[in-house]
């Protein structure tokens, strides 16, 4: 959206810059990333980096009210609710649509979730791209309020390890080695310290869990959760030996109930100028066009159940229609110029973490995913270029 770097960045762009930039990314961790890399990073204005920020902002401060506490109550499945549940989400993420409204490129709320996303990986992605293409300016970054790598990295430390050893903390997933972030996992235990463990894989004596650290048995104090509890529940083969359910002397990083509680669910509940409409299916109001929304699920991941072309007979059909959304449709933009002639599009996530005793998140950084197919997943952008993971920088 800058259009003086951007003109300066395809006049310089080739393909052998793009290569090192792969094998940056896909050399430095233990681990390749197994999703696409864009081409290019987006160049953001100072007018745009000031909105999408108040926008996010606005947002996060809105899922921190009574009113809202109230409104998410609703949001946890039963059966699935977490003990210890933290005062407040160690984690928001705010994803917005990169549209066109008016003549104007505006942020339009697209979700959010209270769950951690490539928070290393995102360091890894900017040094990469810094690497691969120098002519890019020093002074253009994707972190904001003026956190340089160390304070990043600290802030990081704060939240997730806390006053806890490396060693006494574990990122949980499911089958981390299989796992297409698992690039993510590699950057984390880089710059942290803390190993990626199955959970199948976790000991439980009593209320105390350990795990397998060099040979040596080692207690868990602290979760970085990064389990979804959508694949959990469609994983029955698993057989974990604990339940997140049971009473643990353990502290979740990103407690489970918060991924519930500030997700699709919260969308009926927002309003601001960078929100749509939006409304659980059992209240979808009858003089709407329902072609103007798109359905979602609430609980699921990755864009897995939407569902672009809704009608009345679909939503009629809906077993459990309060666990489904219609949103009102975005126009993106298509901003981004490439070589190959059709426009990129995006959606930008701002990236926020909230440590254990500090009064309010603080917004670190941002993720950026480009496409050209109608939607952002990549089995909509198959055989294309200039899509895939980014990431927005700015002055």
């Amino acid at each position: 959206m800058d259009p003086q770097l951007r003109s300066q960045f395809n006049g310089d762009f080739s393909v052998e810059k793009y290569a090192a930039l792969l094998r940056c990314v896909n050399e430095t961790e233990k681990w390749p990333a197994d999703f696409r890399i864009s081409e290019t990073p987006i160049f953001l204005t100072n007018e745009f980096t000031e909105e999408v920020v108040a926008a996010a902002e606005e947002i996060v401060a809105l899922v921190q009210t009574p009113e809202f506490r109230r409104h998410s109550a609703t949001a946890i499945p039963p059966g699935l609710e977490v003990p210890r549940e933290s005062i407040h989400p160690n984690f928001i993420v705010v994803d917005f649509g990169i549209c066109t409204e008016g003549g104007r490129i505006v942020p339009r709320l697209i979700e959010l979730q209270a769950f951690p996303s490539l928070f290393g990986f995102q360091l890894l992605i900017l040094h990469c791209y810094r690497a691969a293409y120098p002519a890019i300016p020093r002074d253009w970054t994707s972190s904001f309020g003026g956190i340089k790598d160390d304070a990043y990295v600290e802030i990081l430390r704060r939240t997730i390890i806390a006053d806890a050893k490396p060693e006494n903390v574990v990122l949980l997933e499911i089958e981390p080695e299989k796992q297409k972030t698992r690039i993510d996992f590699a950057a984390t235990e880089t710059i942290l310290g803390i190993r990626s463990v199955c959970l199948t894989k976790v000991k439980k004596r009593d209320r105390q869990l350990f795990y397998e650290r060099d040979g040596r048995e080692t207690r868990i104090e602290r979760i970085y959760n990064r389990v979804i509890f959508d694949e959990l529940i469609r994983r029955p083969d698993l057989d974990p030996p604990f339940r997140f359910q049971d009473e643990l002397d353990v502290t979740w990083v990103g407690h489970p109930n918060w991924y519930f509680r500030i997700s699709k669910h919260s969308l009926p509940f927002l309003k601001t100028a960078h929100t749509s409409p939006a409304y659980f299916a059992d209240e979808f109001p009858a003089d709407e066009e329902i072609d103007d929304y798109v359905l979602k699920p609430l609980y699921s991941f990755a864009g897995l159940g939407v569902d672009m072309e809704p009608t009345r007979e679909k939503l009629s059909a809906l077993g459990r229609p309060h666990e489904w959304i219609l949103q009102k449709k975005v126009r993106y933009a298509e901003f981004v110029p490439t070589p190959d002639g059709p426009k990129s599009k995006a959606e930008i996530r701002m990236m926020f973490v909230w440590p254990e005793g500090d009064r309010k998140p603080t917004l670190v950084n941002n993720l950026v995913r480009m496409s050209q197919g109608k939607m952002m997943g990549v089995d909509f952008n198959k055989e294309r270029t200039w899509v895939g993971s980014s990431i927005a920088l700015h002055r």
